[in-house]
């Protein structure tokens, strides 16, 4: 199962994210911890995500596709997750 929610800074996505995700029993699953937790782990998405991340720029569209398709093959996603302003983008979206 797969649960998105999105919506406008400070509109309590993340919020209603964690509290669904409590509920159900699934991962919660925002964007910058998922990024985050790639650099700290030091993968190879992790250290390109970070290069983008120091120069103050976006992480593209398709590291962060790349990112949440290995986490959604991982055993920690494999029961589903709730993401929590994902997609952010239209590429995204449709990826």
């Amino acid at each position: 199962m797969i649960i998105v929610f999105v919506g406008a800074p400070g509109s309590g996505k993340g919020t209603h994210a964690r509290r669904t995700a409590e509920r159900c029993g699934l991962r919660h699953v925002s964007t910058g911890d998922l990024l985050r937790e790639a650099v700290e782990k030091g993968t190879e998405l992790g250290r390109k995500a970070k290069e983008y991340m120091d120069a103050g720029k976006l992480v593209p569209d398709e590291i962060m596709m790349d990112l949440v398709s290995e986490l959604l093959d991982s055993p920690e996603g494999a029961d589903g997750v709730v993401f929590d302003g994902f997609p952010r983008t239209l590429a995204q979206a449709k990826g």
